[in-house]
C-alpha cells in the first residue's frame, strides 16, 4: 500500500520543509568524492559577495569556480563543517562566507537581507558513495554543504527507528567523505513515525546513538498529536530542522568538545565530540530565551531536568544566548550574566563553547582568587561571569576599596546595571543570607535609591540599611534568575518556580528509560542487625531516655564485633561480585553513619583485605581530625590515613585502577561524578533529599556498566522509595506556607517578656547605624543590650527548662520563617526586619539546654547476641506508590518531646526490641568567607609575615571569634556549636588558621593588604 510505505513518510517531510524555506536539490549535483553540492556553493558566493568573486575572478579567469572549490573543499577538510560555516575560508588570500548567520539584533538591514540569501537544499535518496550506490533517504544542506542525514523508517511496513540504526552501524562506512567525523554531515536521524535517535559520529558498530525525543507522561517516547493527524516525530522536522531553527543550531549552539579522560586502565587521553543538544536542552533554552525576551527583566525561572541531562551544556548555552539577548526594541537585556557554580569544569566548558561561536576572548571570566576581582568584574560589565555565591558578602566592602584607591567618591554600590543569574544546583543555600546578599550586590543603585525612598516614607531617614535589608530580600527588577536543580526543595519551588511549577522539566523517570542515567533502586538488598545487650553493672542508675538510647545506638554502631561483621560482608561481596563488574574495573562506596565510624571501617578494612591477600585498595574521606576515645591524644586525619594523600587530589586518584573502595562520612555524597563507580554499601540513616542525592552517586552510565548494587544495613527500602518518588517523575510542591503564622508566632515571642521592645529598637539602631556613624564601642552596646534578654533567658531556664526551649524553638521558627517568606512576600514591615535582625544574634547568645551527664557505656553494657541477616532483595519500583508532596518550613517548638528518665536497664530492653552534628561541606561555604576576611586583618598579616604557624595560631584564635561574629547571620547554626563546643573551637580554629596562614605567607599581594 503506496500510504503505509516509506516513500510516503518521506514524501510527507519533505513536503513541509519545501514549505519552509528549503528548496529541492537533485542528487545528481552532489560531487561524492568532495562531498559536496559544487554548484550550489558557487551561487550562494556569487549572490552575496560578488565584490570579492570579481576580485577572484580578475585573478583566475575561467579556473575561479573550480579554485574557490577548491579552497572550500581543502578548508573543510582541515578545519571542519561547523568552523567553515561559522568564520569563512580563505581562497587565493581573500576571506568567503559559505553562511551567514542571523544577528542578535536587527540594526543592521544588509546582515539580515545575507542571512535570507542562505541557500537550504533538500535531496532524496542521495547516492553518496563513490565506490557504490547506496543511497541516503534524505540529506540536508546549506550552500551546498552537506550536514544533516535522516534515514526513515515506517512501522506499518514493518521497520522501525532500531532498523535505521542497524543500517547507519552495519551498512554506512564512517570513512566515506559524506560521513567522515565533522568534516561534512554532522547528525543523523534514525526515525519513524513514533521515535527519533540521532549520533554525531558515524563509528561503523560502535555508532552511538541517543534518544532525542520528547517525553510523554514523565517517561520517554512521544507524545501523540492532540488532533490525531500528525506524526508523533513532527517536531522534529516542522520545529528542529525548520529552517531558522537549523541555522541556529550551526551558528550558536553546536560546538565540538575536546576533554582529557582517564581510561578505565588509568592513561589519560584526549577525546574530541561533537555536541547537539538533545530536544529537552534545546527546547528548555529556547523556552528560556524567548520568554525573557517578551518578559524583560526580573523574572525567575526554574529548571528541573534529572541528573544525566547535560546540563553543563545547557549553562553554556543559555549564557551565551543571554549574554546577547536583545529585546523586541533591539536594546540588550542584561549587561552581565553570572553563573553561580563551584564547579572547575563548567568554567572550562563555558570558555571552550563561547569562544567557538564568535571567536573571541575576554568573553567569559572565572573568578577564581577573591572577592576584588569578583568587583572589578562587576564594575567593568564582563559579559559572562562565573563564580562562588559565598563571595558576594564581600563585594560592598571591596567596591568602596575601590574607588578610595581611585581617590573617587567612596561608595559601597554598582550603578544599576541588568543582571541574568545563572544558579547551578539550586538548592536551600540559595534561600539563604548568602543569597540576599547576592541580591544587595547586584541591586546597586537602584536599590539604595528605593531603600532611602523606604526610610523617607518611614520617617527613619537614619536607618537607610535597615531598608535596604528589607529591600534586598525579594524579587529585584534588575535581575532575573535562571536556577536549574535535580532534586528541587519546597523553597526551591516558592522562589524560582511558578505557581509551585517549574518553568523546565526533564524528569529522572525519562533520563532512565532513555538509558541516560542507571536506576539505582533496580538490585537493592537490606540486612538487618540483630543484637541484644545486657547490663554489667550491679547499679541500675536513672538515665535521660534520649541521651542514653543514643549513647547506646553508638556503643553498638561502634562496636568491634559490629564493623568487623559488616566489613566481613562488603568486602566478600566486593570481591566476588562487584570487582568483576564494568569490564574489571567497578568500584565501590560505602556510606557511614559519622567520622569515627570511616576511621573505624578504614582499618577493618585495610586489616581484612590484607589478612585475605585481595587486589584491592581503600581511601576515606571525612572533614577535619577525629579523635577515638579508645586511643586517649590519638587524632585521625583523612590525609593520614590515605598515607599522606591530599584531599584535593582524592578525586582523580580514585579513577585509577588500583584504589576500588572510598569510605566517606558527609563527602563526596553529593555532586560526585564517577562512572565506575557500580556497588554502594550503606551504613548510615537516609532520607528525603539526601537519600536521592547519595543513592544517585551510583547512576552515571557506562559503555560496560549494565547495572548497580546497593547494599543497605539501615535503611527501610519503603522510605527510600518514598524519597524517590518525590522526584521521579517531577516533584509536586506540598501546601503553601500561611504568611499570618509569621505574626503570630512574633505575638507570642513578644508576650513572653524575655525581650523588650525598646531593646530591638536601641540594638537595631546600632546594627543598621550609617556606617560613617559606626565606631569600635558598637560591638560592646550591641552585645549589652543582648545580654539583658539572655540573662531572663537564663532565669526562665532555671525555674522552667522545658518551657524555655519551647521559646527557643518558636525564636528559630521565626527565623526561618521570615527568611524564607520574605523572599515571596512583600511584607515591607520594618518590625519584622528588626525583630529578625536582633533575634538572629540573640540566639547565639543564647545559653544552650543544660544537658545531663553524656553516657559511656562501655563499662555497664556488653554485647550478648549479634546476627546480621539479609532481609530482602530485588529492586524498588519506581512506578508504584505516589510522590508525596515537597513540605515547606513549618513552625516548630511546640511539639517537645520531654525527656523521660528511666532505669537503664529498661533502656536496654526498650533499644533491643526496636533496634531497626558532624560538619559538612555545605559549611565550607562559611569557612571560605571566614578564611577571606580573615586574610584582610592586618594584625594577621604582619602575625604571618613574623611567624611560624605555630605562633601565629596564637594570634588566629584571638582574632577568630570577632571574625565568626561579624558573620555569624551567615551560618548562625555551625556558629552556635563553634561557641558551645570547645573541640570543635580547637578543630575549626586549627583548620582555618592553616589555611589563612597558607595564604598570607604565598600571597605578596595578600601582606600589601588586599584579599
Amino acid at each position: 500500500m503506496k500510504s503505509t510505505s516509506e516513500a510516503a513518510f518521506e514524501t510527507a517531510i519533505e513536503a513541509v520543509l519545501l514549505a519552509n524555506g528549503y528548496a529541492r536539490i537533485d542528487g545528481k549535483d552532489f560531487d561524492r568524492e568532495r562531498a559536496i553540492f559544487p554548484a550550489e556553493a558557487l551561487a550562494f558566493i556569487r549572490a552575496t559577495q560578488g565584490k570579492v568573486w570579481e576580485k577572484l575572478e580578475a585573478l583566475h579567469g575561467e579556473q575561479t569556480e573550480a579554485r574557490v572549490v577548491e579552497s572550500l573543499v581543502k578548508w573543510l577538510d582541515s578545519h571542519g563543517a561547523l568552523a567553515t560555516l561559522r568564520h569563512g575560508f580563505k581562497c587565493f588570500g581573500k576571506t568567503l562566507r559559505i553562511a551567514f548567520f542571523r544577528p542578535a539584533h536587527g540594526l543592521n538591514p544588509e546582515l539580515e537581507a545575507r542571512y535570507q540569501d542562505n541557500r537550504l537544499g533538500l535531496t532524496r535518496q542521495l547516492h553518496f558513495s563513490p565506490k557504490s550506490e547506496k543511497s541516503l533517504d534524505v540529506v540536508l544542506s546549506v550552500n551546498g554543504i552537506p550536514l544533516v542525514t535522516l534515514e526513515l523508517k515506517n512501522p506499518l511496513s514493518g521497520q522501525t527507528a532500531a532498523n535505521a540504526i542497524r543500517q547507519y552501524r552495519h551498512d554506512r562506512d564512517p570513512r566515506e567523505p559524506i560521513f567522515v567525523f565533522s568534516k561534512r554531515t554532522l547528525v543523523h536521524f534514525a526515525v519513524d513515525t513514533e521515535e527519533a535517535h540521532m549520533a554525531t559520529r558515524m563509528a561503523g558498530t560502535s555508532t552511538y546513538f541517543l534518544p532525542f525525543n520528547r517525553g510523554f507522561e514523565g517517561g520517554a517516547g512521544n507524545p501523540p498529536d492532540p488532533d490525531g493527524r500528525n506524526y508523533k516525530t513532527a517536531y522534529l522536522w516542522e520545529e528542529v530542522l525548520q529552517r531558522d531553527s537549523l541555522l541556529d543550531l550551526l551558528a550558536r549552539v553546536l560546538h565540538l568538545s575536546v576533554e582529557e579522560k582517564t581510561t578505565d586502565e588509568g592513561k589519560k587521553v584526549r577525546k574530541e565530540s561533537l555536541i547537539f543538544p538533545r530536544y529537552h536542552q534545546l527546547q528548555a533554552v529556547r523556552a528560556m530565551v524567548e520568554a525573557a525576551a517578551r518578559e524583560g527583566v526580573g523574572h525567575n525561572y526554574l529548571v528541573e531536568h534529572s541528573a544525566g541531562s547535560g546540563k553543563s551544556n545547557t549553562i553554556a548555552w543559555l549564557a551565551h544566548r543571554l549574554s546577547s539577548l536583545h529585546n523586541q526594541q533591539d536594546e540588550r537585556l542584561f549587561d552581565s550574566v553570572i553563573v553561580i557554580t563551584d564547579r572547575v569544569v563548567l568554567d572550562r566548558q563555558l570558555q571552550n563553547t563561547i569562544y567557538q561561536f564568535d571567536h573571541r576572548q575576554g568573553v567569559v571570566q572565572k573568578i577564581d582568587e577573591d572577592s576584588r576581582q569578583l568587583a572589578e568584574a562587576l564594575e567593568a560589565g564582563v559579559p559572562i561571569i562565573i563564580t562562588t555565591l559565598q563571595k558576594f558578602p564581600f563585594v560592598s566592602a571591596q567596591l568602596a576599596r575601590l574607588n578610595e584607591e581611585r581617590n573617587e567618591e567612596s561608595r559601597s554600590h554598582l550603578p544599576t546595571r541588568k543582571y541574568a543569574v545563572i544558579i547551578d544546583e539550586a538548592h536551600s543555600s540559595q534561600s539563604g543570607e548568602t543569597a540576599t546578599e547576592l541580591k544587595g550586590v547586584l541591586g546597586g543603585a537602584q536599590l539604595r535609591d528605593k531603600a532611602l525612598e523606604m526610610a523617607m516614607e518611614e520617617g527613619e531617614a537614619d536607618l537607610e540599611r535597615l531598608f535596604r535589608s528589607m529591600a534586598k530580600r525579594g524579587q529585584q527588577p534588575n535581575m532575573s534568575f535562571f536556577a536549574f536543580t535535580a532534586t528541587p526543595k519546597h523553597k526551591t519551588l516558592a522562589i524560582f518556580g511558578r505557581n509551585g511549577e517549574p518553568f523546565h522539566r526533564y524528569t529522572m523517570r525519562q533520563a532512565i528509560e532513555e538509558g541516560f542515567i542507571e536506576d539505582v533502586l533496580k538490585s537493592y538488598v537490606t540486612y538487618k542487625t540483630y543484637y541484644k545487650l545486657i547490663k554489667k553493672a550491679e547499679e541500675d542508675p536513672s538515665v535521660e531516655r534520649k541521651k542514653a538510647a543514643k549513647a547506646l545506638a553508638r556503643f553498638m554502631r561502634l562496636h568491634p564485633h559490629n564493623i568487623g561483621q559488616k566489613t566481613e560482608v562488603m568486602v566478600e561481596h566486593f570481591q566476588h561480585f562487584t570487582r568483576h563488574k564494568i569490564g574489571g574495573h567497578a568500584k565501590a562506596m560505602v556510606v557511614t553513619g559519622s567520622r569515627l565510624e570511616a576511621v573505624r571501617y578504614k582499618q577493618e578494612f585495610d586489616c581484612y583485605i590484607k589478612e585475605k591477600g585481595y587486589p584491592i585498595k581503600s581511601l576515606v574521606a571525612f572533614s577535619g581530625s577525629v579523635e577515638d576515645d579508645k586511643i586517649p591524644e590519638k587524632q585521625y586525619t583523612e590525609v593520614e590515613m590515605n598515607d599522606g594523600l591530599k584531599e584535593k587530589d582524592l578525586p582523580e586518584t580514585f579513577t585509577k585502577p588500583d584504589f576500588r573502595v572510598l569510605l566517606v562520612a558527609e563527602k563526596y555524597q553529593t555532586g560526585f561524578d564517577q562512572p565506575l563507580l557500580h556497588t554502594m554499601y550503606v551504613d548510615k540513616r537516609l532520607s528525603g533529599i539526601q537519600a536521592v542525592q547519595t543513592l544517585s552517586r551510583l547512576n552515571r552510565t557506562h559503555p560496560l556498566k549494565d547495572d548497580t548494587f546497593v547494599l543497605d544495613f539501615v535503611n527501610d527500602p519503603r522510605e527510600i522509595q518514598e524519597a524517590f518518588r518525590q522526584y521521579y517523575e517531577g516533584s509536586v510542591m506540598g501546601e503553601e506556607v500561611d504568611p499570618d503564622k509569621l505574626y503570630e508566632v512574633k505575638a507570642e515571642l513578644d508576650a513572653s517578656g524575655i525581650y523588650l521592645q525598646g531593646e530591638v529598637a536601641d540594638f537595631t539602631c546600632v546594627f543598621f547605624a550609617p556606617k560613617r556613624r559606626q565606631s569600635p564601642s558598637d560591638h560592646k552596646t550591641m552585645n549589652a543590650i543582648l545580654d539583658r534578654a539572655v540573662t531572663r533567658f537564663a532565669q526562665f531556664q532555671v525555674s522552667e527548662e522545658e518551657e524555655a526551649e519551647l521559646w527557643r524553638g518558636k525564636l528559630q521558627a521565626f527565623r526561618n520563617l521570615y527568611s524564607f517568606l520574605s523572599q515571596v512576600i512583600p511584607y515591607q514591615d520594618s518590625d519584622l526586619e528588626k525583630l529578625f535582625t536582633y533575634l538572629r544574634h540573640l540566639a547565639l547568645k543564647l545559653p544552650k539546654r543544660k544537658s545531663g551527664p553524656g553516657y559511656q557505656f562501655d563499662e555497664e553494657v556488653e554485647l550478648d547476641y549479634y546476627r546480621l541477616q539479609k532481609i530482602s532483595e530485588g529492586s524498588i519500583s519506581l512506578n508504584e506508590g505516589y510522590a508525596k508532596p515537597l513540605d515547606g518550613p513549618r513552625e516548630v517548638g511546640s511539639g517537645m518531646v520531654r525527656e523521660e528518665h528511666l532505669a537503664l536497664s529498661r533502656l536496654i530492653d526498650t533499644i533491643n526490641e526496636r533496634f531497626g552534628g558532624e560538619l559538612n561541606e555545605a559549611d565550607q561555604l562559611f569557612f571560605d568567607q571566614i578564611a577571606e576576611a580573615a586574610s584582610l586583618n592586618e594584625s594577621l598579616q604582619k602575625a604571618a609575615e613574623v611567624n611560624s604557624l605555630d605562633k601565629f595560631q596564637l594570634v588566629f584564635r584571638q582574632v577568630l571569634e570577632s571574625l565568626f561574629i561579624e558573620r555569624m547571620e551567615l551560618n548562625e547554626e555551625l556558629f552556635a556549636d563553634y561557641m558551645s563546643k570547645p573541640e570543635l573551637q580547637e578543630l575549626i580554629s586549627k583548620w582555618l588558621g592553616s589555611q589563612v596562614y597558607e595564604r598570607l605567607s604565598a600571597s605578596p599581594k595578600a601582606l600589601s593588604g588586599q584579599p
